[in-house]
């Protein structure tokens, strides 16, 4: 049996970007200790250990005070490794779980409990499906009732025929990684008019993480990043910003995470766009509590 690949870059150099009080990292993961908390069974991705210590350590050195800690597929809908995480840092770490579409109300109050606000969904060819129309419509109240949020880590050609559904949800929806387009095809591709299409209704937000997955490029990625910066110029009350560590089925070696933080400045190019993106928004979408 072949050894866990490490996903995450163990030397991130430091980021020349000043971050603002409060800055948020809004999508990232944690692996493991495998020991305390298992892969689950089905799950073909099983990576070397991406544990809290490690994502608090580059939190502190890049300058992130809050944070909300995304559930991986490789843990399936056991939550408790993010759960621990958000335990570890009392009302500055938040999180977003995995669950089957026929989730209880009562099981959402105990991950809310716990710090959890959101439940994603995934519509990848290489993750697990996700729910139906019919699933989506059904749990929709039940996570506005919360005041969660629904998050869709969708592949790009399915922005468009997803967004009838998507646009009509009583919730605030969050579209992962920029949907996951791809930045070579240019700036006029349909998919992304698709994404400004959806995002114009006033419930839908959207991550403008993942630069380095839209490009084609190496660092800078500077393909991508014009992309990140329409979202956050178009709809800058409905962006949020996040590294994505540890940087899973990544397509090459792991970025390091010192690139991908000073990407910041052309993403988000003034003062007041830097603010919303980091602390504002994230604030206003995820509840953290003013005085942590």
């Amino acid at each position: 049996m072949s050894e866990p690949v490490l996903t995450w870059h163990q030397k991130p150099h430091m980021t020349s970007v000043s971050m603002p009080r409060n800055a948020t990292d809004c999508h990232c993961h944690v692996f493991g200790p495998v020991a305390r908390f298992p892969y689950a069974d089905n799950s073909s991705f099983k990576p070397a250990d991406a544990p809290r210590e490690a994502l608090f350590a580059l939190h502190d050195q890049m300058g992130i005070e809050r944070c909300v800690i995304v559930q991986s597929g490789c843990h399936g809908f056991d939550n408790s490794v993010v759960a621990d995480a958000i335990a570890a840092r009392p009302g500055r770490y938040l999180g977003v779980a995995l669950a089957t579409p026929d989730v209880t109300t009562d099981d959402l109050r105990a991950l809310d409990a716990r710090g959890f606000r959101g439940l994603r969904f995934n519509y990848m060819s290489h993750l697990a499906p996700g729910a139906n129309e019919a699933q989506l419509r059904a749990l929709a109240p039940k996570l506005a009732d919360l005041g969660w949020h629904l998050q869709i880590h969708m592949e790009d050609q399915l922005i468009e025929p997803m967004s009838p559904v998507l646009a009509s949800l009583p919730v605030a929806v969050v579209i992962d990684h920029m949907g996951r387009i791809d930045a070579s095809r240019g700036r006029n591709q349909p998919h992304f008019e698709a994404l400004l299409r959806l995002l114009d209704h006033h419930h839908l937000w959207c991550k403008v993480s993942g630069s380095e997955r839209a490009s084609r490029q190496d660092p800078p990625y500077a393909d991508a990043t014009p992309f990140a910066r329409e979202l956050v110029e178009s709809f800058p009350d409905r962006v949020v910003w996040g590294t994505d560590w540890p940087h899973p089925n990544y397509r090459a070696a792991p970025p390091d995470d010192g690139d991908l933080f000073d990407l910041l400045p052309q993403i988000a190019p003034t003062p007041y766009l830097m603010r919303a993106l980091l602390v504002d928004n994230p604030a206003r979408l995820y509840g953290f509590e003013e005085n942590v």
